[in-house]
C-alpha cells in the first residue's frame, strides 16, 4: 500500500471529513436555487406551494440541530460504554464506523443546508423560480434525513455493545489476517534466515509502526543495487537503537531519510497492516470479561469463537501466482508461535479458575489443531499445555482439573 493510499485511507475515516463534504454538499444544493431561478418557470412557484419553503426550512434547521446534538452525546456514550466493557482499542473502529458517521454528517449538512437557506430568503436573494429549486432541493434532503434516521435508529440498538464491540474487532482482524495469509510478505520477499549484518538503519522516532510503505523501500534498494530486509514488521515497537531494516549495501544520508520516512510510526497500533493486533484486542476483551469485577464468561467463550474464526483464517492457502511487486524488499513471515500467544495466554492465565472457559478453550485449540500445519499444531499444543498447567493450580476440584486434562492437546 502506497503511502498516498493509506494517508486517503486514513482522513477518510475521520469523522470530520464526511461531516465536511455533507456540509458542502448541503450549501451547494441550497445555492444552486440561485444559479438555476432564470431556468424555472414563475408560476411553478404558486403551483406547488413553494412559498411556504420558508416555515419548512426553520423547523428543519431546529430539529437537525437537536438531532445532531442527540446523536453526538449518544455516540460518546457508546464510546464511553464500549471502552469500559471491553477495551479501549474498540473506540477507534467505533469512531470509524461509516454508518454513524454518515448519519452524524447528514444531520449537520441538513442543518447548515436549512441555515443557508433561510438567510438567502432573508436576504431576498431568491425570486420565484429560486424558491422552487430549493423546495424541491429540500424535499430530497427530508427523504434522506428520514431514511438516514431510519438506519441510525437500528444502529443504536445494538451501537458500542459488548457483542457489537466483537463483531467488529472479529471484522477488522479477519481483514487483516486474509490479507497476511493470501499475500505473507504484501507483494515482497519472504525472508528467510538471518538478514545481512553489513549495514542497518534505525527509527529517528519511539512508538508502533502502522504501516510500510514499500514502494518507498524498494525504489532506495533499487538504487542502491542491493536488498532490504526488514527487521520490524507493522505493530512492532521500536525504539532509536533498534535497527528497522538491515541492507547489504551502504546508503547515503537521503537513502537513510527515505528508509525512515517509509516507516509511519505512532503512539498506537493499527489494525490495517497488523493482523496480530486484532488478535491482542479480541484476547483483551475475554481478559476484561473475566475480571473480578465482570465475571461474564460467556463473553470471553463467545471471544474465543471469534479467536477460532480469525486463527483459522491462517490456515487458508496463499495466492496462486503471487507476483512479486518488490524484488528487493524481503519481509519476515509471521511467527505462528507469537500470534497463539497473543491469542491464548491471558485468557488461559485470567480463566484460569473457570471450568467452562478452560473447557472452551481446550476446544478452540483442538479445533485449531486439526486445521492448520506442523508449525500450527505445535504452537495450539503448547498453548494447549500451558493452559493445562494453569487450571490444575486455579481449579480446586481435582474432578473439575480431570476434565480439562482429558481435553488437553499432547505431543
Amino acid at each position: 500500500m502506497t503511502r498516498l493510499r493509506w494517508y486517503i485511507i486514513d482522513l477518510a475515516r475521520s469523522l470530520w471529513v464526511r461531516s465536511s463534504l455533507f456540509a458542502v454538499a448541503g450549501i451547494a444544493s441550497a445555492v444552486a436555487g440561485i444559479v438555476l431561478e432564470p431556468l424555472i418557470p414563475a408560476a411553478w412557484s404558486v403551483r406547488i406551494g413553494a412559498e411556504s419553503i420558508g416555515n419548512v426550512l426553520q423547523i428543519l434547521a431546529s430539529s437537525m440541530l437537536a438531532v445532531a446534538t442527540f446523536s453526538l452525546a449518544t455516540m460518546v456514550s457508546a464510546y464511553a460504554g464500549a471502552s469500559s466493557a471491553t477495551t479501549p482499542r474498540v473506540t477507534d473502529l467505533l469512531i470509524s464506523d461509516s454508518s454513524a458517521q454518515n448519519a452524524l454528517a447528514t444531520f449537520v449538512g441538513s442543518f447548515l443546508f436549512s441555515l443557508v437557506g433561510i438567510i438567502a430568503l432573508n436576504a431576498g436573494v431568491y425570486g420565484e423560480g429560486g424558491r422552487v429549486v430549493l423546495f424541491v432541493g429540500t424535499l430530497a434532503v427530508i427523504v434522506i434525513i428520514v431514511l438516514t434516521l431510519l438506519r441510525w435508529i437500528d444502529l443504536l440498538a445494538r451501537f458500542g455493545r459488548v457483542g457489537d464491540a466483537i463483531e467488529r474487532v472479529e471484522t477488522a482482524a479477519s481483514n487483516a489476517m486474509r490479507t497476511q495469509a493470501r499475500n505473507p510478505c504484501f507483494g515482497a520477499h519472504m525472508r528467510v534466515g538471518p538478514p545481512p549484518g553489513d549495514a542497518w538503519v534505525t527509527s529517528d522516532r519511539i512508538g508502533y509502526i502502522q504501516h510500510i510503505d514499500l514502494g518507498a523501500l524498494e525504489r532506495v534498494a533499487t538504487e542502491g543495487n542491493g536488498e532490504i530486509h526488514l527487521e520490524a514488521v507493522p505493530g512492532s515497537f521500536v525504539d532509536l537503537a533498534q535497527p528497522l531494516v538491515w541492507l547489504d549495501f551502504a546508503p547515503d544520508e537521503e537513502g537513510v531519510r527515505s528508509i525512515r520516512a517509509a516507516f509511519d510510526i505512532g503512539r498506537d497500533r493499527s489494525f490495517d497492516q497488523d493482523p496480530r493486533f486484532g488478535v491482542v484486542v479480541l484476547a483483551e476483551i475475554a481478559c476484561k470479561a473475566l475480571s473480578p469485577a465482570v465475571n461474564d464468561a460467556g463473553t470471553a467463550i463467545a471471544t474465543l469463537g471469534a479467536l477460532n474464526r480469525v486463527l483459522a483464517i491462517l490456515t487458508e492457502p496463499p495466492e496462486e501466482n503471487r507476483t512479486v511487486a518488490y524484488a528487493h524488499v524481503f519481509v519476515p513471515p509471521i511467527a505462528v508461535e507469537d500470534v497463539f500467544e497473543d491469542a491464548f495466554s491471558s485468557i488461559s492465565e485470567s480463566g484460569a479458575a473457570s471450568l467452562a472457559v478452560g473447557i472452551r478453550l481446550q476446544k478452540t485449540l483442538k479445533s485449531l489443531h486439526r486445521m492448520g500445519s506442523s508449525e500450527f499444531r505445535s504452537a495450539a499444543v503448547r498453548q494447549s499445555q500451558l493452559a493445562l498447567k494453569r487450571a490444575r493450580i486455579a481449579l480446586p476440584l481435582a474432578d473439575d482439573a480431570a476434565r480439562i486434562e482429558a481435553l488437553a492437546l499432547s505431543d
